[in-house]
């Protein structure tokens, strides 16, 4: 049977819809530098890495999830750090993961299998499909002593393929992407954690998966938005959301009332950060627009201070020649300038 969603457009949805699309509208008429744009971007992923890992038990904190990234050792459990350090692999590896309207079964357990890489109990589930049933359930106290209370039994191992197929053949049809994308992300969001494909992993699939949608669709092409904060902000809230369609036959309306809630929240918050560091464009002023080699190149010295030829070279397998080149339009377009000379020459932001 066909996948097809659930849900009304609430006074509520609607609402946050309209304020969402006047917040971002913000953000698209500021005037935002590389230098800021990349930091932006930054902050972004370190907090959704820290706040997504966090929901399902991760022990890091946000400052230890920033020392990895920056290829520093911390004290934890090597299973936290490397639930870390895949999350922030998935993130940075949106733009690449597949097209828009070009999905496949493969796409979600290659996401699966980056976040879950060498975390899972058994190596062997990692990046595909549950061959066992599952359940989410909660120790409780009954007053003599402990015992197991299935919060949500997922559909069936045996049905799990056919269902994800259905989902992602609904998720290629152009009309979908003819939806609002917020809706549609949040649709995606909870349909993989309705279906519960995998042994472990799927709250944080389902959070990158959305993600993803809302990368390809341009509604956060920058990737500057902290959207798993607002889960880990009230963990029970963001549970009891994903619970309301048990008790309304399938309907998720409650749920996407909560994450248009969390959408308008993380654009909210970037807006006013975009506010902070931009400044209105003016008649005629175009954004700076950078091809993702650049922006790279900006986000690297962002992260070190500085970058040198030989850095580049590293960092994308390419000659000293071309790498001069692209150095040379960030100066043009006034993002980088040089300091230096001969072996001592070295390229800082504006």
């Amino acid at each position: 049977m066909a996948f097809k969603p659930k849900y009304t457009i609430s006074d509520k949805i609607l609402n946050n819809l309209t304020a969402i699309a006047v917040a971002r509208e913000v953000i698209e008429q500021a005037h935002l530098v590389p230098k800021w744009e990349a930091k932006l971007r930054r902050q972004a992923l370190l907090r959704n890495t820290h706040s997504s890992t966090a929901i399902e038990g991760n022990k890091l904190t946000l400052e230890q999830v920033e020392a990895l990234a920056e290829g520093k050792d911390v004290v934890a459990t090597s299973k936290d750090k490397k639930e870390a350090l895949n999350y922030l692999e998935a993130l940075e590896n949106i733009p690449s993961f597949t097209e828009k309207g070009k999905f496949k079964i493969a796409d979600l357990l290659n996401i699966h299998r980056m976040i879950t890489r060498d975390v899972m109990q058994n190596s062997t589930d990692s990046g595909v499909f549950r061959n066992r049933q599952v359940f989410i359930g909660k120790r409780v106290f009954d007053g003599t002593t402990f015992k197991e209370v299935v919060e949500y039994m997922p559909p069936k191992t045996e049905e799990v393929p056919q269902l994800v197929q259905e989902f992602i053949d609904w998720l290629n049809l152009d009309k979908t992407w003819g939806m609002n994308s917020v809706l549609l992300a949040g649709i995606v969001h909870y349909e993989i954690a309705r279906i519960h494909p995998f042994i472990d992993g799927n709250g944080r699939t389902a959070r990158l998966f959305a993600m993803v949608i809302l990368y390809l669709s341009d509604f956060d092409h920058r990737r500057i938005f902290a959207l798993d904060d607002y889960y880990d902000r009230d963990r029970q809230a963001y549970y009891a959301a994903l619970k309301t369609a048990q008790i309304t036959d399938g309907d998720i309306t409650r749920w996407l009332e909560y994450f248009t809630n969390g959408i308008l929240y993380s654009v909210t918050e970037a807006k006013d950060a975009v506010l902070k560091v931009g400044s209105k464009r003016k008649s005629g002023q175009a954004q700076i627009a950078l091809t993702s080699k650049q922006m790279k190149i900006v986000e690297f010295i962002n992260v070190n201070g500085k970058v040198t030829n030989r850095d580049l070279q590293s960092l994308f397998k390419i000659s000293a020649q071309a790498v001069h080149k692209e150095l040379v339009k960030l100066v043009e377009l006034k993002v980088v300038k040089s300091i230096g000379e001969g072996r001592a020459l070295r390229y800082v932001l504006l």
